[in-house]
C-alpha cells in the first residue's frame, strides 16, 4: 500500500532567526528520508502565497491567487511512501523534523485502483 505523508507548517518555527548550521542539519534530515527504503519521492513546496486555486464554474476556469481558505496550517511538503502497513509509514513520519518541532504530519493511505 502507498501512503502520502503530508507535512503541515503552522508558523511556529522561525527559520530566519535559526542559526545556519541548525537549518542545514534539519534540511539534511529531510533529504536523508528520501534514501529510506519504501520512500518513492517527496518535495518541499513553495510558500502558500505562491499557490493558485482553480475551480470550474459553468464551464469557465476560475483562478484565485493563494489558498482559498484561511487556515492555521498549510501544506509545506510531502513524501510518498510504500509499505505493508500504516505503522511503517507512521515510523517514517515520526522521523521528520517537523513532527518534533510542533508541526503537523499527516499519514494517509492512497486509494488503490
Amino acid at each position: 500500500m502507498q501512503y502520502l505523508i503530508q507535512i503541515y507548517a503552522n508558523g511556529s518555527v522561525d527559520w530566519d532567526s535559526m542559526p545556519a548550521a541548525e537549518r542545514e542539519a534539519i534540511t539534511a534530515e529531510y533529504i536523508a528520508i528520501n534514501d529510506r527504503p519504501g520512500v518513492i519521492g517527496g518535495a518541499q513546496l513553495q510558500p502558500v502565497e505562491t499557490a493558485t486555486t482553480v475551480r470550474v464554474e459553468d464551464g469557465r476556469t476560475l483562478t484565485t491567487d493563494g489558498p482559498f481558505a484561511e487556515t492555521k496550517e498549510v501544506l509545506a511538503g510531502y513524501y510518498l511512501f510504500e509499505a505493508d502497513d500504516i505503522d511503517a509509514a507512521i515510523e517514517v513520519a515520526a522521523l521528520l523534523p517537523a513532527a518534533r518541532m510542533g508541526q503537523g504530519v499527516e499519514v494517509r493511505p492512497l486509494v488503490e485502483r
